[in-house]
């Protein structure tokens, strides 16, 4: 009986332990100024359910609610102006030694075409129309075809529209040689590779990209994860594991609470390893955590939050955020 009761205040007394180490109100309040990262721009959303990488999204498109397509010029400053702060887009290189922004691996889903997209010319791409394939009712109709003609843009074409804008440009190989594709392919245009241009992506070309460009921003999702889940191990014991240093954490808004230290004491960790804080949409099923899109979710968004809020509806989240972010700054 004795011996239960010494264990039972040992383990008492670590609890309590933790649960001090780990207090978030016992920690100082700083304060933070958060960016809107723009996962596709404004865009259709779609049904989730069961997708993979592969997965056709167009054809499961819902019913539309805005006249935007995804990785289009109208798309992009319609983005910036509901309020990102950064734009994620997607690259491919082309047969004629270009790049385009485009989504999916193949045209067939989204528009009349076929094939690998990166097997491809830039002329034969930007020839389709973008909008052919999206349907919210099984292919019964198909609100945006002939509305996307022409509209595939080239990098360039993205880039010089928007000199002043910040994007995340992500990879969609696991080619190690398309980091120095897209080097050249920005120098050649005369594009300057400073804190506007952030890469994302697998570790390959991520990895390749930082070690041509180590003074910028880049990170591969392999990376996101292994500090996410290294944190949720050991960040009970106050240590940051070396994984998430100068690097990237991931943290579904539906399990902050499960953050060792949040927000406050967590915050303090990343900011001391240099770890960039990245606040995900709810984890609904086993294809992890999509972008924010409720902007209700935004009252979870502590006024110390000095990292990127993802969003995959920035055409309702970023006026949201616009009047919350200024009632956190004026103390309202």
């Amino acid at each position: 009986m004795k011996r239960r009761r010494v264990i039972l205040l040992a383990a008492l007394t670590l609890m309590g332990a933790v649960y001090i180490a780990n207090a978030s109100w016992l920690a100082p309040e700083y304060e933070g100024e958060a960016r809107l990262m723009a996962h596709r721009g404004i865009h259709q959303l779609y049904d989730r359910v069961g997708i993979d990488k592969d997965t056709c999204t167009a054809n499961r498109m819902r019913p539309p609610k805005n006249p935007y397509i995804e990785n289009t010029l109208p798309s992009i400053a319609a983005s910036f102006w509901a309020g990102a702060d950064i734009l994620e887009i997607d690259i491919h290189p082309t047969t004629d030694n270009e790049f385009v922004v485009f989504h999916d691996w193949t045209i067939d889903c989204r528009t009349e075409g076929s094939g690998v997209t990166r097997e491809q010319s830039l002329a034969y791409l930007k020839s389709l129309d973008v909008g052919y394939g999206y349907t919210a009712d099984g292919g019964k109709t198909f609100p945006f075809r002939g509305k996307g003609k022409g509209m595939m843009p080239s990098l360039a074409e993205v880039l010089k529209a928007f000199p002043e804008q910040r994007f995340l440009i992500n990879f969609k190989s696991r080619w190690i040689h398309e980091a120095d594709l897209l080097r050249a392919y920005l120098d050649r245009h005369g594009i300057a590779i400073d804190d506007k241009i952030m890469v994302y992506g697998h570790d390959k070309p991520v990895m390749r990209w930082k070690s041509i460009n180590p003074s910028g921003f880049a990170f591969s999702k392999a990376e996101m994860k292994t500090c996410t889940l290294d944190y949720m191990k050991v960040g009970w014991s106050t240590k940051t594991p070396g994984s998430c240093a100068n690097s990237v954490i991931g943290v579904p808004i539906n399990y902050r609470v499960l953050v060792w230290g949040w927000p406050n004491r967590f915050l303090e960790r990343m900011r001391q390893s240099n770890t960039t804080v990245i606040l995900l949409g709810s984890i609904e099923n086993e294809n992890g955590a999509p972008g924010i899109t409720d902007p209700d979710d935004l009252d979870a968004v502590p006024a110390s939050f000095n990292g990127l809020i993802w969003t995959d509806a920035v055409e309702d989240v970023g006026p949201a955020w616009a009047k919350k972010s200024g009632e956190l700054k004026s103390g309202a």
